[in-house]
């Protein structure tokens, strides 16, 4: 069913109150594997923080203002009218910053695939989305969390060892694991 955005009301989006928001248009039509969602990025604001999708390609397009776009350690002016396809994958990391006067407003489409792994090459973390992807409705969400690579368990050692006498505790044995033998 046809959604009218100005039926809409805006998200705000991030912990402070800058003013970059979104209307989720593809949720409201019940969209499923493809998102939309319409964006007001003010001036002197950036979006999201860099990254890249291992799972969810995207793709933007300008209708109003200007701003540049950090893509791949590289910038290019965005200005009413361009688009941008988003694939997956670190070399096409990227963020959204409005440099100019007045408010970007722009379009990002996305596939809804999920679980997806989110990189942000600039903090060196990890988000994990599972149940639901980003962008999609978080109510729905299983699991998601931002991780640091660095701070990886040892499977064998952090894992597999914990509660394998189903205390949820490392069992203290002989240093065997409960799935020692099997195939999995």
């Amino acid at each position: 069913m046809p959604v009218d955005e100005s039926d809409l009301d805006w998200s705000p989006i991030g912990p402070d109150d800058t003013g970059f928001r979104r209307k989720q248009l593809g949720d409201a039509d019940g969209g499923d594997q493809l998102g939309c969602s319409l964006y007001e990025l003010p001036a002197g604001e950036r979006s999201w923080p860099y990254h890249y999708h291992t799972k969810n390609e995207e793709a933007m397009y300008v209708l109003a203002g200007s701003g540049l776009l950090h893509l791949d350690d590289e910038e290019h002016s965005l200005s009413a009218g361009t688009y941008v396809a988003l694939p997956t994958g670190e070399e096409h990391a990227h963020r959204i910053v409005n440099d100019g006067d007045e408010t970007l407003r722009y379009l990002v489409i996305s596939t809804m695939d999920e679980p997806d792994v989110v990189g942000y090459p600039d903090a060196g973390a990890v988000g994990v989305y599972a149940g639901s992807p980003p962008g999609g409705d978080e109510d729905d969400r299983e699991l998601s969390g931002f991780f640091d690579p660095e701070d990886r368990l040892d499977f064998w050692t952090d894992v597999a060892d914990a509660g394998a006498d189903g205390s949820g505790e490392p069992d203290g044995s002989d240093g065997s694991s409960a799935s020692e033998g099997s195939t999995e």
